[in-house]
């Protein structure tokens, strides 16, 4: 049987959620720490003072939307 279908809904958004979110988090640093020519770049375009809660609301809310798809389908479509 498979591991996923023995946890819960909401755990299983939970794991794949937070997982995702570090990923994408350090991703979207480090290219825009690439992009921008540095740290002081990547700080004004994410971690500003206008612009910090913008970041983090987009984050969690993909990461939620990321979590809850994928334990949808781990949990009630693949077999």
């Amino acid at each position: 049987m498979d591991a996923y279908k023995n946890q819960s809904f909401l755990k299983l958004t939970i794991r794949f959620g937070f997982m995702f979110l570090v990923v994408v988090t350090i991703l979207k640093i480090v290219i825009s720490t690439v992009k921008n020519g540095g740290i002081s770049g990547m700080t004004d375009e994410y971690f500003g003072v206008n612009t910090w809660q913008q970041f983090v609301k987009i984050q969690l809310v993909i990461s939620a939307i990321y979590g809850a798809f994928m334990a949808g389908y781990y949990k009630f479509i693949k077999k």
